[in-house]
């Protein structure tokens, strides 16, 4: 896991040192353990190093015959890559150096490539720099056009803070993030600033786009016999793939929840691993949401798991929210950054590399909405219809067109409605909002994020299923359920499930005549919402659709302050709104 930033100069350009400086600077969290730079006629290039495979000579940037490569994330088959290429000269045991020679004998840099990662390669006899973002876009990468090139970062931020972008916000992207906690697409909430698509390549020459190829996340595999059948070939498909996510020169743990997805994880790292998994779970001090941590614990003594649990008080939540919401540059109002983020804290102090459950859900059909999507008209509905605000008379802005991104993420989609569904998450949920918490979060700490289910052969498999073995007798998740019931039935995988939750409603409500003045006057807040209808909806904030709503706003709030001001986070929620 590292951070990389750089730029396709046109012809003639040049970048001075002290923004190269600045870049490094501006992804230093990404990669305390190094940095590495590279200049030529067409491109500079940056990488701040997080040392997780090959620590001795993984240090980028990773030089070949003709080509220069620089990367974040890991290639899990890096191994089988190689064992693929046996002339070539290796220089190092890195899992990023193989595609630095896929891309000059492949057509296709991306097919062979098993993994996340954000690439950026610099090809001497090409005369041309390339940018790869993996298929589901687990790790970041953005783009913006100067009068020197093409920069490109891992974070927004980092173009900002070198002068490669400003911070001016696009205001409809603001409500939208508003209206669906995530923003759609490629244009971020700063003008000027794209994301590169999930599964896209993109040529460039003269600092200019002139080629892009896309690969798509999902391509279906043969489908399976029988129930037991695809019992047998989950069993297979999953094993392999936590056993690549396992590969790591540095100690590893996972995030275990009280949910199905990562019991899963957890049963099959036990399978994998002769000594102990070390598991972290999170909890709250409130009585207004479940507490996951005494079903975590008993999952995970069922198969000898070291288990470590965290409380999240409410007193931690405001001292530290100013610094959690500032992690999230291209922001996501998920209340999930706060347990994400306190979580990774916590891991930092022994691991350097964490695997997860996000992804189960889309994989394999976990959502209450895919259940509502497969409904036949007029029973069905499409998924975020209706916005946070709608009808809360809060907002200035009361049209549709922030719909467009979540109706543009279903459009030509194959399949059957349940499919569809759940491939239009993974165009957008997935690394729009939960993939990049999980980054942000993780790397504010100097902690590696790795998904086993967000996987191109664990997708091959799930999209190949029939909808009956997704979802059944009103479960979601079903194979993966009958699956988890004969490895691990501690985690009772057919039980109700109350649902993970965060008590930011109820602890907003607490303070909600005084957060509610402070929000309410925030500069973007009174661009966007009518200050007299913010304080109204902070004092009823114990109504859990108007508390979500605030939470929303107070995140919106926090933002701004930090990525569209610019103002410090040294202080509580309350010192730094007020300040």
């Amino acid at each position: 896991m590292c951070g990389i930033a750089g730029m396709a100069l046109k012809p003639g350009g040049r970048i001075p040192p002290e923004i190269m400086v600045a870049l490094a600077r501006g992804l230093a969290h990404r990669g305390p353990d190094g940095s590495g730079a590279h200049i030529s006629a067409r491109a500079a290039l940056v990488q701040t190093r997080l040392a997780i495979i090959d620590l001795a000579t993984g240090d980028q940037p990773l030089l070949g015959a003709d080509s220069v490569l620089i990367g974040n994330g890991e290639i899990y088959n890096h191994r089988e890559l190689r064992a693929a290429m046996p002339d070539i000269a290796w220089t190092s045991g890195s899992d990023c150096e193989p595609p630095l020679y896929l891309a000059r004998d492949e057509p296709d840099l991306i097919a062979p490539l098993r993994g996340m990662y954000a690439l950026a390669l610099d090809r001497a006899v090409a005369g041309d720099v390339l940018l790869a973002r993996d298929p589901f876009g687990i790790k970041p990468l953005y783009t913006a056009m100067s009068d020197q090139g093409m920069g490109f970062a891992s974070e927004p931020q980092a173009l900002i803070g070198a002068g490669l972008a400003s911070a001016t916000l696009r205001l409809n992207r603001l409500v939208e993030l508003l209206q669906v906690q995530f923003t759609t697409g490629t244009e971020t909430v700063f003008a000027g600033i794209d994301r590169v698509r999930p599964g896209d390549v993109l040529t460039l020459r003269d600092g200019q786009i002139v080629a892009r190829s896309a690969h798509p996340a999902i391509i279906a595999g043969d489908a399976p016999s029988g129930e037991d059948a695809a019992l047998a070939m989950l069993d297979r498909v999953l094993q392999d793939s936590v056993e690549l996510h396992q590969r790591s020169d540095v100690p590893y743990g996972m995030f275990l929840s009280g949910g199905i997805d990562s019991a899963t994880i957890l049963a099959l790292m036990a399978r994998l691993n002769a000594a102990k998994v070390l598991a972290f779970t999170a909890g709250f001090d409130s009585a207004s949401v479940a507490d996951e941590r005494d079903a975590a614990a008993a999952t995970a003594r069922a198969v000898g798991a070291r288990h470590e649990r965290i409380e999240i008080s409410e007193a931690m939540m405001w001292r530290h929210l100013p610094h959690i919401v500032a992690a999230m540059d291209d922001p996501v109002a998920d209340y999930a950054i706060i347990p994400t983020w306190f979580l990774a804290r916590h891991a930092a102090g022994s691991v350097k590399v964490v695997l997860s459950g996000e992804g189960g859900d889309e994989m394999f059909a976990g959502y209450g909405r895919y259940r509502a999507a497969m409904r036949p008209w007029p029973l069905g509905r499409p998924m975020r219809a209706r916005g946070a605000f709608d009808r809360l008379g809060v907002l200035r802005e009361t049209g549709t067109a922030w719909r467009a991104g979540i109706a543009a993420s279903a459009e030509g989609l194959p399949g059957s409605r349940l499919a569809r569904a759940q491939q239009a998450d993974i165009a957008e949920w997935l690394p729009n909002d939960l993939l990049l918490k999980l980054d942000r979060c993780l790397m504010a700490h100097g902690v590696e994020g790795r998904t086993p289910f967000v996987d191109k052969e664990v997708a091959r498999f799930a999209f190949s299923l029939p909808d009956r073995l997704r979802v059944q007798g009103g479960f979601g998740k079903y194979l993966l359920r009958r699956w988890l019931a004969h490895h691990l039935p501690a985690a009772r995988p057919f039980a109700r499930k109350q649902g993970f939750d965060v008590p930011v409603a109820a602890w907003i409500a607490g303070q909600g005549e005084r957060l509610g003045a402070l929000v309410a006057r925030a500069p973007i807040i009174t661009e966007l919402a009518e200050p007299d209808a913010v304080r109204h909806l902070f004092a009823r904030a114990h109504d859990r659709r108007a508390g979500m709503a605030c939470w929303r706003l107070l995140f919106l709030a926090l933002w701004h302050h930090r990525h569209g001001l610019g103002g410090a986070v040294d202080g509580d929620v309350f010192e730094v709104l007020a300040g």
